[in-house]
Order: C-alpha cells, then structure tokens, then sequence
C-alpha cells in the first residue's frame, strides 16, 4: 500500500450521473472495485490497490469541467495559504468530510481541483 504524500495527486473524482450504471462500467472495463459510501458515492479501487478515487453525481458537471483532481496535504491549512499566495482562489472551504478535511481552488487558468488532510 502506498502512503500518501505532501501535494501529490492524490485522489481523483469522476462525474457519474448514474452511479450505478459507472460502477459497471468501470467493473467491465478497468476491473475497478468499489467501496460504497451511501447512495451518492463510491470510492474507486483498483484490484488489490487502496483507494484512489470516487465516482459522484455531485462532482464536475456542477463546475464545467472534468474529473476533480484532489492533492494530499501535510497541513491544509499551510496549503490555503500556499494556494493563495501563489494567486490561486479558493472556492469551497476548508471544510470537514469523512476522512478528514479539505478545500477547492482555482488555479489562475480557472481549472479546479482540491486539497485534502487527514485531520
């Protein structure tokens, strides 16, 4: 199992309109297993791997783009700060989830992604 580093890509959420109907697909396709989180989420596993991702029908097609690109954080709160001295904007949090806490930004191109920490 890989541990998670200081702001590496991380975690990748990928729109699915239909939950159900994209678990399937990716079963099909990838191999990918699920861990399931309620009816509005399920965490993406590759065989044998640790969790790397998510499906949601929350996700990008609220934002006008792609799938959510999500970076691991020693100290989140460092990491706002970070984002935003280097010109970025933050647009959601920090805010608590399971599993931790996290924020989003937009990078001076417009592209969102987010940032999560363990506590």
């Amino acid at each position: 199992m890989t541990s998670s580093q200081h702001h590496r890509i991380d975690y990748v959420e990928i729109p699915a309109a239909d939950l159900e109907a994209s678990k399937r697909f990716y079963a099909e396709a990838f191999g990918w297993e699920f861990n399931d989180y309620g009816p509005d989420y399920a965490g993406i596993r590759g065989p044998g791997d640790r969790e790397a991702g998510g499906l949601t029908p929350h996700g990008p097609q609220h934002r006008g783009g792609g799938p959510l690109v999500l970076l691991f954080s020693a100290d989140l709160d460092a990491s706002v700060a970070a984002v935003e001295k280097a010109g970025g904007r933050v647009l959601q949090g920090p805010y608590a989830f399971p599993g931790g806490r996290r924020f989003h930004f937009a990078d001076p191109a417009g592209n969102e992604l987010g940032v999560w920490a363990e506590s």
